[in-house]
């Protein structure tokens, strides 16, 4: 005979392990589970193969700090994107060209990439900028995110996002929270290396930065000034594009008596302007136009999100922003 006590308890505990079973389910329909959490690193981008590795590093050192987070790479430039998007489908390229990771392929726009994550139900998503100062492209990404965190919608629930976070540039950012003289000491902190490889050779670095030409790129000068500081050697930084220029540089450099010159890119990949602007052979290039003036010039050509000490700002700054309770202008 049955014993009726039995079958209670074994009804009771196939209801516990039924109710468990639809814990996850339910967690997944209702409000009460934690947004999905996942980081964006927006990246100028580099068309150059051998300069993805500096991008790539800041990615493995982000992943480090959060394991189990997603991380998914964004390119701000549309030059950069484009051709990514023309080497996807040319076979021959990619066979010549092995181990390229496929997001870089298929790399998007931070927007198109922040859509893909919310879509995929991503809610609470932390978008680091890759940039060394806070300029034109961060500017416009900085726009971006106080856009989408203005979204609002009837109900709290149906917002397409929890919180959205944004990361400073290497060189930090205007503003009260943090300030960026400490970010700019932090960062030239990261240069001891190639200080002591200068201080060797007797030579004075110079570093080579992308700039801009009607945004303020004073930083470059400040840094500059921190690094002389620093390292009580001569130190000096050129932009492409914007103040100080080349010619400022070279005045400097002429100024210090220094007959040697280590010359290095102030830009986290070498890529096309490194090789070519900087370390090419034009008549226009760094090293020949240094050379021309007397100079002796060792290039060295490495993006500095290579270095671990510059991608660990990053994560830093990462953490500074998960940090926050809302986005920081």
């Amino acid at each position: 005979m049955t014993n009726p006590r039995s079958c209670a308890a074994v009804l009771a505990l196939s209801c516990m392990l039924a109710l468990l079973l639809c814990l996850p389910a339910l967690a997944g329909h209702g409000d009460a589970a934690a947004p999905r959490q996942a980081i964006v690193l927006a990246a100028f981008g580099t068309s150059y193969p051998d300069a993805l590795k500096s991008i790539l590093n800041v990615r493995t050192r982000v992943e480090k700090a959060y394991p189990g987070v997603p991380v998914r790479l964004a390119f701000t430039s549309n030059i950069i994107r484009k051709i990514w998007q023309e080497r996807r489908v040319d076979t021959g390229w990619i066979k010549a060209n092995p181990g390229i990771p496929a997001d870089v392929l298929g790399v998007k726009t931070p927007l198109a990439t922040i859509a893909d994550l919310q879509d995929q139900g991503y809610r609470d998503i932390a978008v680091q900028s890759l940039h060394v100062f806070a300029g034109e492209e961060f500017e416009n990404l900085k726009a971006l995110m106080f856009g989408l965190e203005s979204i609002h919608t009837v109900k709290a629930k149906s917002a397409p996002f929890n919180a959205l976070r944004l990361g400073r540039p290497a060189l930090g950012m205007p503003g009260d929270v943090y300030p960026y003289t400490e970010d700019i000491a932090a960062a030239v902190a990261t240069f001891k290396a190639d200080a002591d490889t200068a201080r060797t050779m007797g030579a004075a670095l110079l570093y080579m930065g992308h700039g801009n030409d009607f945004y303020s790129t004073g930083i470059y000068a400040e840094f500059q000034a921190q690094m002389n500081k620093a390292y009580n050697i001569p130190v000096f930084a050129g932009c492409v594009e914007g103040y100080p220029s080349f010619d400022d540089a070279l005045a400097g450099l002429k100024a210090s008596g220094v007959t040697k010159v280590l010359l290095k890119p102030l830009m986290v990949v070498a890529g096309d302007h490194a090789a070519n602007d900087m370390a090419g052979d034009e008549d226009d290039a760094w090293k020949v136009m240094l050379t021309k003036a007397g100079f002796t010039v060792t290039t060295e050509l490495a993006g500095l999100g290579s270095n671990d000490a510059w991608a660990d700002l990053y994560v830093q700054h990462l953490k500074d922003a998960i940090g926050q309770s809302h986005l920081v202008r």
